[in-house]
């Protein structure tokens, strides 16, 4: 008799064990469930990527770099013709 308690003991013991090992199995399907559901989501978005998005940055940059100097050549060739056509 005096093993009773330690078997019922043992045998608790060993089903809270299995039941601590079943909720940490559920978390992980619901984690992956959850992270392939986020993924679907995302992807329905259609978003860029981040290191796609810092090349058009860059890209966009030049350009505005570029048209702010075309059109300051413009002017100064505009502000040319004026000139010419009042010396003339």
């Amino acid at each position: 008799m005096s093993n009773e308690p330690n078997r019922i003991m043992d045998e608790l013991a060993k089903l809270m064990t299995d039941a601590a090992g079943a909720v940490c199995s559920m978390r992980d399907e619901v984690e992956t469930a959850f992270r392939f559901q986020a993924e679907c989501a995302l992807k329905k978005l259609d978003l860029i990527k981040r290191e796609d998005f810092e090349v058009f940055k860059e890209m966009v940059a030049k350009a505005r770099s570029e048209n702010e100097a075309l059109n300051k050549r413009v002017e100064a060739l505009e502000k040319q013709l004026r000139d010419s056509k009042k010396a003339v």
